[in-house]
């Protein structure tokens, strides 16, 4: 069974206006195609283009209402094992085999309800907000909120290495979907050194805004992954060798700017302390909704996971298939997770 809504904020056009109509007509009244156009006297024909029409415009969202017994048996003991609020696995769109950005869409759709309830909250003023792509996937797909009373901070350096801006830092957008005000932090992901991390911490602006950030009333984050150049390096966030170096070291995620280790220890090498971000005990205790998708961020997702910080997840069927047989051979074989790397 499946729903629909009109997101269209204006119609502008006669044939918007019968698309959008012939649209709830079809997905929330549950016509025909033949009841529809006997209703706007158009012949069946036109009334099954416009339905596409309101499709391929964007003027109609769609969501399944329910998920494989699967998803729900993997969200039940994810509950369990990590004391969460909830989980929600989105069913895979095209297999186990599918491609990461396959996951992050499917991840994307199943958060942007979650994310729209947020927005629409009144009691929530304050939202601190990590990067990523799947938690664009998921702004991108919410509806409009008008919150002009919003203060949304980035939890996390904003800037690349060399001083760019990260193209997948929502605050920005978040912006746009509610009219909200928005703080970025305007210091890199990751100093170059511990040096020039206190020179920047020393800073009274980036200082204010990281408490401010501590003092959100939720968080939306990713779960960042070294494996296969992920994104921080895509985006020039950290370099290669910088990776090679956190990897060395025994880092297997960075969560807020934290970098952890298949315990869930954030690790305490040089390289690994300068990453700047709000401290994930300044967190802890608070509604955390984490975002992932995809096999390649299993490791990461256990790692975050046992940080303990996390209250809320929401991830795609592969990616929770792939934990869940990863805690299946923990417990099979009482074998050290780090040996599946």
């Amino acid at each position: 069974m499946h729903k629909a809504a009109y997101l269209g904020s204006e119609v502008r056009t006669e044939s918007e206006n019968l698309a959008v109509r012939a649209a709830w007509m079809s997905f929330v009244g549950g016509l025909t195609q033949s009841e529809i156009a006997r209703r706007l006297n158009v012949s069946p024909a036109k009334a099954h283009r416009l339905i596409i029409q309101a499709r391929e415009e964007g003027l109609v969202k769609v969501s399944v209402a329910g998920r494989p017994p699967v998803c729900v048996e993997i969200e039940q003991r994810l509950c369990e094992l990590f004391a969460l609020e909830s989980c929600t696995v989105s069913p895979y769109l095209s297999g186990f085999d599918q491609g990461e950005d396959v996951s992050i869409k499917s991840v994307g759709h199943a958060a942007s309800s979650v994310l729209s309830a947020l927005m629409s909250d009144g009691k929530i003023s304050k939202i601190g907000v990590g990067m990523g792509r799947t938690l664009t996937a998921a702004v991108s797909e919410m509806n409009h909120v008008v919150r002009q009373d919003l203060e949304i901070f980035s939890v996390t350096g904003s800037l690349t290495t060399n001083f760019a801006a990260n193209p997948y830092d929502i605050v920005l957008q978040l912006m746009n979907k509610t009219g909200g005000e928005g703080f970025l932090l305007p210091v890199p992901y990751l100093a170059s050194s511990i040096k020039e991390k206190n020179l920047f911490l020393s800073q009274p602006g980036v200082r204010r805004l990281l408490d401010r950030s501590a003092q959100a009333d939720v968080y939306l984050i990713g779960v960042g992954s070294l494996e296969n150049k992920g994104h921080l390096i895509a985006n020039g966030l950290i370099t290669t060798a910088e990776s090679d170096a956190l990897m060395a070291c025994g880092v297997v995620c960075d969560l807020m700017g934290s970098f952890i280790n298949i315990d869930g220890e954030i690790v305490q090498a040089d390289i690994a302390r300068q990453g700047i971000g709000v401290p994930l005990e300044k967190v802890r205790g608070k509604r955390v909704f984490a975002l992932a998708g995809g096999k390649s961020k299993t490791i990461a997702m256990l790692a975050a996971l046992r940080t303990g910080i996390i209250s809320d997840l929401i991830i795609d069927e592969v990616l929770a298939t792939s934990l869940n047989g990863l805690l299946d051979e923990s417990e099979d074989e009482e074998a050290p997770l780090n040996a599946a790397q």
